[in-house]
């Protein structure tokens, strides 16, 4: 089903990329773990690197081909290719955009692995030049630009901070500027966010956060134009062999049929629990863009819809580094784990010592929790947070 169709977004995120199987009848694309596809009569003649046609599965295989179309539609674009994890996208974007003597802005609040790709690998390695910047406000993004800047890159909202940047006015300055823009669009989704409708010219996307929503598997997606994408396919995924497997690509196919039904969940239960947390006397502060005191609040309300997704930061007053992971033990449903979108809720306690902190408003300088709220009944949760927080002897 083509996303020209004027279908709504959860009918493309059953339908698109799914058919019945000819073969079988199935009703549902079936998983093809093949690795090595039947020639033509004449194979001399074939481009062994093309990801055209069924040839070999790290240059595409069927599964990951499907999983790509309705990726793209769902995010209102040209072309997608879908990799072997969220970072495996974000270095191969970067790795077939980029080459020496380039220059990359990129947010200050951004993935573990964009600070080390562009703080650490990509200048040291191949000559690359990198700078940080606060995205959240498009001025230094527009001072930052050199003649040789190729890319900016942003996370919106952002992680951990859940800082909020301006898509379309940062697309304008790359524009204007000769240079493309990338958005990591994970904390949102494609439900409540979709960056290339604001001018962006990629979107990246963890799949195996909400996407794919069940805590079991592993990908990641580029989604722009077809002429930047092939040249990922053919570098990143092809000559690097960043590929999916056929197994994780169809768990996230079957998982994002579900994806506009656990957003919503996610929304109004982070919702919730961001306005309770905001009303307890021994929280320092909420970083969620869903409150009216996020910094970047209306903004927020502009280029995300129908949510704020399920992600939130909070911190305790005058709680010492041992209070916080005294917290944490005394919760019995919310779980200590890293990732998010999960059915269930997770935390993540990020002490006063990361290498990033300096890079974060000072709210966060004291420690912190990373909050992935998940699909349970919310008054549970707001309870399992409460006494807790009684145990612990904050409340």
């Amino acid at each position: 089903m083509k996303k020209e169709s004027g279908y709504g977004f959860s009918t493309r995120a059953i339908h698109t990329g799914n058919e019945v199987d000819k073969e079988t009848g199935a009703i549902q694309r079936p998983i093809t773990l093949a690795n090595s596809f039947q020639l033509p009569y004449d194979p001399t003649t074939m481009n062994w690197s093309s990801a055209d046609g069924n040839l070999y599965t790290r240059n595409g295989g069927c599964n990951q081909k499907y999983l790509q179309q309705k990726i793209a539609d769902l995010e209102g674009g040209e072309d997608c290719v879908v990799l072997a994890s969220g970072v495996a996208a974000l270095s191969g974007l970067f790795f077939a955009l980029l080459k020496q003597g380039d220059h990359v802005i990129f947010s200050s609040v951004t993935y573990i692995a964009v600070y080390r790709l562009f703080h650490e690998l990509f200048n040291t390695k191949f000559g690359v030049e990198t700078t940080i910047v606060d995205t959240s406000d498009p001025a230094n993004v527009a001072a930052a630009i050199r003649p040789n800047t190729k890319l900016i890159h942003i996370e919106t909202p952002g992680n951990p901070t859940l800082q909020i940047s301006d898509i379309e006015e940062i697309a304008r300055i790359a524009h204007e500027n000769g240079a493309l823009l990338s958005v990591d669009n994970t904390f949102a989704s494609p439900y409540n966010q979709r960056p290339l409708e604001f001018g962006a010219d990629f979107t990246v996307e963890s799949m195996t956060k909400y996407i794919n929503g069940h805590g079991d598997a592993m990908g990641g997606a580029i989604i722009g134009k077809k002429e930047y994408l092939d040249i990922v396919r053919a570098q990143s995924q092809v000559n690097l062999g960043g590929v999916i497997s056929p197994f994780n690509a169809w768990l996230i196919m079957r998982g994002s049929a579900t994806l506009p039904l656990r957003m919503k969940q996610h929304n109004e239960n982070a919702m919730a629990l961001a306005a309770y947390l905001e009303s307890l006397p021994c929280v320092s502060f909420v970083a969620y863009p869903g409150l009216e005191s996020h910094p970047q609040h209306e903004l927020a309300r502009k280029q995300m819809s129908p949510g704020y997704g399920g992600v939130l930061s909070f911190g305790l007053k005058d709680a010492d580094h041992d209070t916080h992971n005294r917290f944490v033990s005394n919760l019995k449903l919310i779980l200590s784990a890293v990732s998010l979108g999960h059915d269930e809720t997770l935390i993540v306690f990020l002490g006063e010592d990361d290498e990033r902190q300096y890079l974060y408003p000072e709210q966060f300088s004291n420690g912190f929790f990373r909050l992935a709220v998940g699909l349970e009944d919310v008054e549970d949760l707001k309870e399992d947070i409460r006494q807790a927080l009684e145990k612990t002897g904050l409340l």
